[in-house]
């Protein structure tokens, strides 16, 4: 056998020792040799293929970096897409995962000296959320993929349109409500018209007949008279008895008119409170979903398994919503980012006259000020304001339909 053949002892302690990870400072990016110590580094770059590939690098050293630049951030930047896609991750920690495979491009032939210099960049390319805190960097990934894109558009545009469809059936409703109130006002012309018309009828009929037996009266007692010679006494008592004829007749249609303008004005009230009601159901029905959770929003966790760690019954903003049912919440005192399911977070109602968001029910949506609380019943009186139930009051909302906004 020869000194170095496959399986002599030298042989497999030199594959041994080049297992794993070596230094970094010991790595010929252009040969794609990796040197175990100072001096094998030295006789490589005093071996003839690292001279060539020298000569090879000095004829355009920028294109050569900028080359290797491309390459190293393409694979870094797809780590963190298939590891790290929706996550606020330290720069160090992807790092570590990217220079496991021992073939990657090493930073030493890039264009950037340090990590910070290449996460720098990342930030103002804007590839990346680049945040430096007291634990070092941490970055995360912004994806501008065309599907993600097209999917985002799409979102956009079915909110959009369930929006517009919203407002439109509020309009219609409102519609709906004027034609019933100008129907009631209407309504109570005709019958005060029709009103007068039957009382008239009726005087007159009643004037008719009065007259009638006033003129047989008449004839009569002027019989009497002219056999008895007196008629003053007949004309005064058939004035009076038309008198009183009058009189009852326009009190009976003053008390008609009265009833029957009130009969109106309540059937008028109990029409658009019938149609505000159906209004609240149809919005409700929409509107009530099993998830709740929105950005923007501060939340209680109420993990009992993350008791461990501190953060137990600790209020954190909600930072973003994935798949509509878990929150990525960074916590307002550790300023750390969780993801949290929405079935171990609670809503937090604010001190009265803030500002909450309805994050459920009929208003879902609407930013609404607090007005007062009931603890008894475990709801809320809430103004909503901006949006098209500016100025709405909801007497008695549920504490889990309201939360306070950061």
């Amino acid at each position: 056998m020869g000194k170095n053949e496959f399986l002599t002892p030298k042989a497999i302690a030199n594959r041994i020792k080049a297992k794993g990870l070596q230094k970094l400072r010991w790595y010929c990016q252009m040969c794609q040799k990796q040197c175990r110590d100072e001096n094998g580094f030295k006789c490589h770059c005093m071996s003839e293929s690292h001279q060539r590939q020298m000569q090879i690098f000095g004829q355009n050293p920028d294109r050569i970096v900028e080359g290797y630049s491309e390459e190293f951030e393409a694979g870094f930047l797809e780590l963190m897409r298939r590891s790290h896609r929706f996550s606020r991750i330290a720069a160090t920690v992807v790092y570590n995962e990217y220079i496991h495979d021992r073939h990657h491009v090493h930073m030493n032939s890039t264009r950037w000296a340090t990590l910070t210099e290449f996460v720098k960049y990342l930030g103002r390319t804007g590839k990346c959320k680049v945040e430096e805190t007291p634990k070092g960097w941490f970055i995360t990934y912004i994806d501008r993929d065309s599907e993600t894109l097209f999917k985002e558009k799409m979102k956009n545009k079915r909110i959009k349109l369930d929006m517009v469809d919203e407002e439109r059936q509020e309009r219609e409703i409102q519609k709906q409500i004027e034609i019933a109130a100008s129907a009631s006002v209407s309504s109570t012309n005709p019958l005060s018209n029709s009103e007068d018309n039957t009382t008239r009828e009726l005087n007159l009929e009643a004037a008719a007949a009065v007259g009638k037996v006033g003129f047989a009266l008449g004839s009569s007692y002027k019989d009497n008279v002219t056999s008895n010679g007196s008629g003053n006494n007949g004309s005064s008592s058939t004035r009076l008895v038309f008198e009183e004829l009058d009189k009852d007749n326009n009190n009976n249609n003053n008390n008609n008119r009265k009833i029957d303008k009130n009969a109106s004005k309540v059937s008028g009230n109990s029409a658009l409170e019938e149609l505000m009601r159906e209004e609240e159901k149809v919005k409700e029905k929409m509107n009530r979903k099993d998830y709740w959770l929105c950005e923007g929003i501060i939340v209680k966790v109420m993990s009992k398994a993350l008791a461990d760690k501190g953060y137990y019954k600790q209020k954190g903003v909600v930072r973003k919503v994935i798949d509509k049912y878990v929150g990525e919440i960074e916590m307002l005192e550790k300023k750390h980012v969780l993801r949290v399911d929405q079935d171990e977070l609670e809503t937090v109602i604010p001190q009265i006259g803030g500002l909450v968001r309805i994050v459920n029910g009929a208003y879902r949506g609407s930013n609404a000020r607090l007005l007062g609380v009931d603890t008894d019943k475990f709801c809320a009186q809430v103004k909503i304001e901006k949006g098209v139930y500016d100025g709405r009051v909801l007497n008695a909302i549920d504490y889990e339909d309201v939360c306070k906004l950061a």
